[in-house]
């Protein structure tokens, strides 16, 4: 149990907190469920405000959280049942930029301090952008402490004028620190075997990538690299996880062009696929804290990512960083990586070293629970 405080500022009554999550992103959502389970079990009341989809998917109930349907839209009906459900509460804790900008409508008039955590950097082009800056404004500027799970998200909340705005630690739920390495080629058990049967690459090398088919995510770079694969020997396959948008444009490129690439869809075994690979790719346009990154340094699998983001603070020095959009360099890093032996298993030593520094869950709660003692806790008179 954690020494801090779970009681509110009046008598001996449990902190209650609301967390409001507007059920669209899915590392949000996991972050949520494991914040929620570490503060029941901490003494705090909490409830979840959420599409009934977010639960179905995560189950806030099972761990002992309350949860209030709340829709993903600011009309007045879904504000309005927000604001019923932060009646009573000690403080509000809202994930994501639209799930702050309800829970600033839900609370207007009322001193309930709002921490904001910031998971994501929201996209927008042409007028869109302007409101979105106008959102920005308006959550930071009303919350008491926004986290940001990047150092680029904390200057973005400082440019736009937050009063308190702070590194948030985040763990990954449900990994805990690996143990050591105990040796340049100690590996945990992998399924190998069985998935690189699956995906056809026995015998050859399988890079694997994780991630929604957008224009995000840098897939129209990973092909245009995956040309120069094509006269390896033996040829790599490169197995992209996810669905998107694009698909259909990206399977006809691979198509025309005779790509080694397969679009094998949405995984639930992703770790697993992860854990089977030569060398893992993110080709993402920005990203504060992918968990594709995390589970291939806890795999010890190598990984090549854009130098985008919070991805170069994440990683330190345990992966190859390339500028994005450079498909040459995409191509150069990921051919002589997979010749370089000696270079992929000092990746593997050093993921495994960055990994241990990362934050736990427990890490995780503790952090939040104390900025939430000190907006809650009556301040000694001076």
């Amino acid at each position: 149990m954690s020494p801090l405080s779970s009681n509110a500022p009046h008598g001996q009554s449990p902190l209650r907190t609301v967390q409001v999550l507007g059920g669209g992103n899915a590392a949000s959502s996991a972050h949520v469920r494991s914040l929620a389970e570490g503060l029941v079990a901490r003494g705090v009341r909490v409830t979840v405000c959420a599409p009934d989809e977010a639960d179905r998917a995560h189950d806030f109930t099972g761990v002992g959280a309350e949860h209030v349907p709340v829709p993903r839209s600011s009309d007045p009906a879904s504000v309005a049942a927000l604001r019923a459900a932060c009646a009573d509460a000690d403080l509000v804790h809202a994930h994501g930029l639209h799930a702050s900008f309800r829970a600033v409508l839900a609370l207007g008039g009322r001193a309930t301090p709002l921490v904001v955590t910031w998971h994501n950097r929201a996209r927008a082009e042409g007028a869109r952008a302007h409101l979105l800056r106008l959102l920005e404004r308006r959550v930071v500027r009303t919350a008491a402490v926004v986290l940001g799970t990047s150092s680029d998200l904390v200057d973005r909340a400082r440019r736009r004028g937050a009063r308190d705005a702070r590194l948030a630690a985040v763990g990954l739920p449900g990994r805990r620190r690996p143990p050591p390495a105990c040796g340049p080629t100690a590996e945990p058990d992998r399924p190998r075997a069985k998935v690189r049967a699956e995906l056809g690459t026995t015998g050859r090398p399988l890079v694997v990538a994780v991630g929604s088919l957008d224009r995000h995510g840098g897939l129209d770079v990973l092909l245009d690299a995956a040309r120069a694969w094509r006269g390896l020997d033996p040829q790599p396959l490169v197995a992209v996880a996810g669905e998107g948008p694009l698909r259909p444009v990206l399977q006809r490129r691979i198509e025309d062009e005779d790509l080694p690439v397969r679009l094998i869809g949405h995984r639930d075994d992703a770790p697993e696929l992860l854990a089977a690979a030569d060398l893992a790719l993110l080709t993402s346009s920005w990203e504060s804290r992918p968990v594709l990154a995390q589970e291939a340094l806890y795999a010890r699998v190598p990984l090549v990512a854009t130098r985008v983001g919070g991805v170069p603070d994440l990683v330190g020095d345990a992966a190859e960083l390339v500028p994005y959009g450079d498909a040459q360099a995409l191509a150069a890093t990921v051919v002589t990586l997979l010749a370089d032996h000696e270079r992929r298993e000092q990746l593997r030593e050093r993921g495994v070293r960055q990994a241990a520094t990362w934050p736990t869950e427990d890490e995780t709660v503790a952090q939040v629970l104390s900025v939430y003692d000190e907006l809650t806790q009556p301040r000694p008179l001076t």
